[in-house]
């Protein structure tokens, strides 16, 4: 059973750091901008005396285009309608009715082109996602859960509070699983987003699959606003290709339920991991020790976009950090940037850690 105190708190506080780093590989890099106008300096000749302020009207901010139907003569769609069909033995006159029912969001178009927020600091990460209230519904969900997340961990070797921590930050278990239908989400983006367009036309013929698989309602369907399903939050082909029936009393009717049922949801995330590589019983993420000079030295050049494991034992050590003797030197790891409000502070990612940040990496 899950011992729901202090130490599991910390975990989920510790467990967080991995979908933030996630979060932040997924934010587009900022587009390139014109450099704005110079200011003018200030003369030094006295001005006259200003006349009396006129506020200025105020302007409002132009509004998003109402939602269209798609054209469904456009060349590219035609071609997407055909495809489909052909590939999947799904007749073309029900991929055309379906897809007739979608509508052209304007306001997805605008939250996925909006400018990238700064990168900030972990402690910044932590006081903005990781609250008390994030906590204390996370501890109420292990505890809730907690049959479920000991018969999973048995069974994959995932530990409970990173299944917890994925959860909690994807969807605040399950609170805010999006409200855009997920039909409009991917043909918007799917035919009216160049920079993305192969990838969100290929979730949408997962999509179309899936709910002809699952039994969903395409058209009530709701997610996030680049097509995310249900609390954990998995795109069409990942709740295809690694959603689990997770019934725990052997009762099944096959379906794989990603929104109301909790543990087909538990079970797809600790499968998620174990699909990727997850290595049972291991930490993913560990302290790395070092004098204040080597954390200082060190955290300037690293790359907090970086989720790739290019750093060995070794040379970690060699950099000045003092790991567990039970971590061998030739162990892959990266060197995570987790600096606290007062210092600087870095932490070692170990093949878990590479694990947890595929989570929701494709969006």
């Amino acid at each position: 059973m899950i011992t729901v105190d202090a130490a599991l708190r910390r975990s989920l506080r510790a467990a967080a750091l991995l979908p933030l780093l996630v979060l932040g590989a997924c934010v587009a890099p900022p587009k390139k901008s014109t450099p704005a106008m110079p200011v003018p300096a200030a003369v030094s000749t006295p001005a006259p005396a200003p006349a009396p302020a006129i506020p200025p009207a105020a302007v409002a901010a132009p509004l998003p285009e109402a939602p269209t139907p798609f054209d469904l003569e456009r060349e590219d769609i035609r071609a997407f309608i055909d495809e489909v069909s052909a590939k999947n033995s799904i007749p073309a006159a029900d991929v055309r009715a379906l897809l007739a029912q979608g509508m052209r969001q304007p306001r997805i178009i605008a939250a996925i082109t909006r400018p990238a927020e700064s990168v900030l600091r972990w402690f910044e990460y932590s006081n903005r996602l990781v609250s008390a209230e994030r906590v204390a519904r996370g501890v109420e969900f292990a505890r809730s859960q907690s049959a479920r997340l000991d018969a999973v961990h048995a069974k994959t070797g995932v530990s409970p509070e990173y299944i917890v921590a994925i959860i909690g930050i994807e969807t605040n278990y399950g609170r805010n699983k999006g409200s855009w239908r997920v039909l409009d989400a991917l043909m918007t983006l799917g035919f009216d987003y160049p920079p993305r367009s192969r990838f969100f036309r290929s979730e949408l013929e997962q999509f179309l699959l899936l709910v002809r698989e699952e039994k969903l309602d395409p058209l009530s369907t709701l997610g996030s606003y680049a097509g995310a399903m249900g609390a954990p939050q998995f795109m069409p082909s990942s709740y295809r290709r690694y959603a689990v029936n997770g019934a725990l009393d052997g009762a099944s009717d096959a379906r794989r339920d990603l929104f109301e049922n909790w543990d087909d949801v538990i079970g797809s995330v600790a499968n998620y991991f174990v699909e990727h590589g997850w290595q049972r019983e291991q930490p993913a993420i560990i302290t790395a020790e070092a004098d204040a000079d080597t954390m200082a030295a060190v955290m300037p050049i690293l790359d907090r976009r970086n989720l790739e494991l290019n750093e060995t034992a070794a040379g970690a050590r060699a950099r000045g950090f003092t790991l567990p003797a039970s971590i061998g030197d030739d162990t892959q790891v990266i060197l995570v940037p987790a600096e606290l409000a007062d210092r600087a502070n870095v932490r070692v990612g170990l093949r878990n850690f590479h694990v947890i940040t595929r989570y929701n990496r494709s969006i």
